[in-house]
């Protein structure tokens, strides 16, 4: 193992005791959060909502990360990066307790937006956190094992729900329980010593408009991450009913795009902390990746002839968006610290997230107009603009 030359930092004193509390927080955070989800659409659709407020209300979320996510720097120098946890994890309880408290559903649109304001400020800081409390020399896999915790969540609350049922007030009840535990978690993380140079970061816009500057191919490799892994998964669906696929199978072409996300993180990870040179080597790997999804995005037209060829396909696209965010987060963690750290994740979030709006925004009228043709050449067209920048990168990894 080497450590990364990029960075000066070393491992925080109380850095075991932190990561434990990030990751406990976190799980506990996000399976009571996807929980919650698929509960308020059905509530909703037992008060007979219609179906465009019912996606209003699911789309709230990602407003309310938008709209924090620029300023989630400001906050963190404004409150600390404890307190700021701290109120990530309140807000959505304080949400779910309100949830169940009234029926009001102008009130409930209110306070899905405070949970997504949250939602954000927790996703930017946890992941800073992360990139903190990891000894430098295990910095990729540590974030590799935070996102494949991150990615069984999507299974765990769910199934919970499932478990519990969505009649009666149990399972909110087990959504507060969850909260709640990941609140007590949240107040184990130690105290975050201030970078001497942190003073000197700019926060809002302009912090990330500098972030944005200093690494132009993360944001990129960021956006095109969240274009193959966030973005197609919502969509898939409609791909696999586009090529002949039954309900249950097209449905089911989510599930083996996330499986791919999810047992991805790790190997990449710790293949990230293997290099003699850090820099060049998550690079490296960028290339690869990309590389992996630009054959995959060719081979879509094969789909029409062999409709087995859809599921290794699906499943390492997952692969390659997970990958290119986890070597992102990766590099930026081994590279800045403080605020700056802060930024830098904010930003990535939103590139990433980006990517998936775009992805999820243009491919639904792509499989409608040509499933075969313009749906894969445009996923191949990312791809490639995606590798030439990361080969020209490579080449000069400042």
């Amino acid at each position: 193992m080497h450590n990364d030359p990029t960075t000066g930092a070393t491992a925080h004193p109380s850095s075991r005791t932190g990561l434990l509390a990030v990751f406990g927080s976190t799980l506990f955070q996000l399976s009571g959060v996807f929980m919650l989800s698929p509960l308020m659409l059905v509530l909703l659709t037992e008060r007979e909502v219609s179906t465009t407020i019912a996606g209003l209300f699911a789309a709230t979320t990602w407003l309310g990360i938008f709209i924090v996510t620029p300023f989630a720097s400001a906050l963190t120098r404004r409150w600390g990066r404890r307190r700021a946890m701290w109120f990530a994890s309140g807000v959505p309880l304080a949400a779910a307790v309100g949830f169940l408290s009234t029926d009001s559903i102008p009130v409930w649109f209110v306070l899905e937006l405070l949970a997504g304001i949250a939602g954000g400020m927790r996703w930017v800081l946890a992941e800073a956190l992360i990139a903190e409390f990891s000894p430098p020399e295990r910095l990729g896999r540590t974030m590799g094992m935070y996102a494949t915790m991150v990615g069984a969540t999507f299974i765990i609350g769910p199934s919970l729900l499932a478990w519990a049922g969505s009649t009666g007030h149990v399972a909110l009840g087990l959504v507060i329980a969850l909260l709640t535990l990941g609140l007590v978690w949240t107040m184990f993380i130690p105290p975050i010593s201030t970078p001497a140079e942190a003073g000197n970061t700019s926060v809002g816009p302009r912090g990330l408009w500098q972030a944005v500057q200093q690494h132009p191919i993360l944001m990129l490799a960021g956006f095109i991450g969240g274009f193959f892994e966030l973005g197609l998964a919502s969509i898939l669906p409609l791909y696999g009913l586009s090529m002949g696929l039954g309900a249950s199978a097209a449905a089911l072409l989510i599930s083996v795009s996330g499986l791919g996300s999810t047992l991805a993180a790790i190997p990449v990870g710790m293949a990230a902390d293997r290099f003699a040179d850090p820099v060049r080597g998550r690079r490296s790997l960028m290339v690869a990746v990309a590389a992996v999804a630009l054959v995959c995005a060719a081979a879509l037209p094969l789909v029409e002839h062999a409709i087995w060829v859809a599921w290794p396909v699906v499943f390492l696209l997952g692969a390659a968006g997970s990958s290119l965010y986890t070597l992102c987060m990766t590099d930026i963690g081994a590279r800045e610290k403080g605020i700056a750290l802060v930024n830098c994740t904010a930003v990535l979030v939103l590139n990433y997230t980006l990517g998936g709006l775009v992805a999820s925004g243009i491919s639904g009228a792509l499989i409608d107009w040509s499933a075969t043709v313009a749906f894969p050449a445009v996923l191949i067209l990312v791809a490639a603009v995606g590798l030439a920048a990361l080969l020209r990168a490579r080449r000069n990894p400042a």
